[in-house]
């Protein structure tokens, strides 16, 4: 069974930092895709930060220059650190895993795909 479990979420005040965990079981990490969305109310969930099997990264332009997102390669917890936190960053984060696969000609392609519960951020003086 597939959890991704999110942690560190809270209150802080404008331009403050936190970092999000996130912790995987029954999946293989190396094997996956790795990101984080958010959801505000009102609002469409939307990609905050992604990093992929190999390692390359990928960010929401709101977000660029503020957030990080890192992993040990195959290891948990995938981190996203995130400064310079604004009341517009304020939302559900949840964690997200695609399962990777490469056809023998090295096409690659996204499998199935898991989400975790979300953990709240908050941003407000």
């Amino acid at each position: 069974q597939v959890q991704l479990v999110e942690s560190g979420g809270g209150l802080v005040q404008p331009g403050g930092s936190l970092r999000l965990s996130c912790a995987a079981s029954g999946i293989t990490l190396s094997a996956n895709d790795m990101g984080w969305y958010r959801q505000a109310p009102g609002k469409q969930r939307e990609l905050v930060a992604s990093i992929s099997d190999s390692g390359s990264t990928d960010y929401g332009d709101s977000v660029k220059g503020r957030f990080t997102i890192s992993r040990d390669i195959g290891k948990n917890p995938v981190y996203l650190q995130m400064n310079s936190l604004e009341p517009e960053d304020a939302a559900v984060y949840y964690c997200n895993a695609k399962r990777v696969t490469y056809s023998s000609t090295g096409r690659r392609y996204q499998r199935e795909e898991y989400w975790g519960q979300g953990t709240q951020v908050a941003v407000s003086s």
